[in-house]
């Protein structure tokens, strides 16, 4: 794990990737999987048995909980996260201390879990430990935010990001309609009980995030340095 150190309430760049550029979802039954995990890991209840409590429910194809469960409370607030298919981005917030730590280990291993059980198969499915950065300041975390949800996203997008810099408006609806980015729960697209919206909703005013990630596309108004860090290999 690239380390650093995360007081209580940082914002956090995560990215963890398969080994050896393997996927790690292979179809859109492993993706909805992610997005539970997401929703019911982050929470410092645990269920040895948490996807057998869902279908006896009745959840598994929904965000509820069981009755039995107590009352959610987070380890952490999810604040962005794209999966695509060999790796996921996250921004999180730190809401104790070794919080972030706790949840990526209950989800990186929950992921491995239920792929290796899915597929008969064993031994890695993640490429070591997840990498982390602290997101520094107002100005670092508007450009990550679109670094995660939407530059992410185009990598599924049909003709990627050069087909959707020929029609950015086309694209840029696409990525709300992408179940696994949360681009879409900031646009009204979704409704899920897996982000927290009101510190990146805070920055921006109406209509302008769109506007925003347009600039950011093109490669407009974005500082030298900010740029140059995300052109290193960190997140490559």
């Amino acid at each position: 794990m690239r380390k650093e150190d995360f007081t209580v309430e940082s914002y956090v760049h995560v990215v963890k990737r398969g080994t050896r550029g393997l996927p790690i979802v292979r179809d859109d039954t492993d993706c909805f999987r992610f997005l539970l995990m997401l929703a019911h890991f982050n929470d410092s209840f645990s269920s040895q048995n948490w996807h057998r409590d869902l279908y006896e429910a009745g959840l598994h194809r929904s965000f509820g909980r069981p009755l039995h469960w107590p009352v959610q409370e987070r380890l952490v607030n999810i604040i962005a996260f794209c999966l695509v298919d060999n790796h996921f981005h996250l921004i999180l917030q730190e809401l104790a201390e070794g919080n972030i730590a706790r949840f990526m280990q209950r989800l990186g291993t929950g992921m491995a879990m239920k792929f290796n059980e899915r597929y008969s198969e064993n031994g890695a499915l993640f490429q070591g430990a997840y990498r982390a950065k602290i997101i520094s300041d107002d100005r670092y975390f508007r450009y990550v935010s679109a670094y995660v949800q939407l530059k992410n996203a185009l990598d599924m997008y049909p003709g990627g990001q050069d087909s959707a810099r020929n029609d950015f408006d086309r694209a840029y609806d696409w990525v709300c309609s992408y179940p696994y980015s949360s681009l879409g729960d900031y646009a009204g697209s979704f409704d899920r009980p897996i982000v927290e919206k009101n510190f990146l909703s805070s920055l921006f005013a109406a209509g302008e995030y769109r506007e925003f990630c347009k600039d950011f596309i093109y490669g407009r108004h974005i500082d030298d340095e900010i740029t140059l860090a995300h052109q290193s290999n960190f997140f490559e």
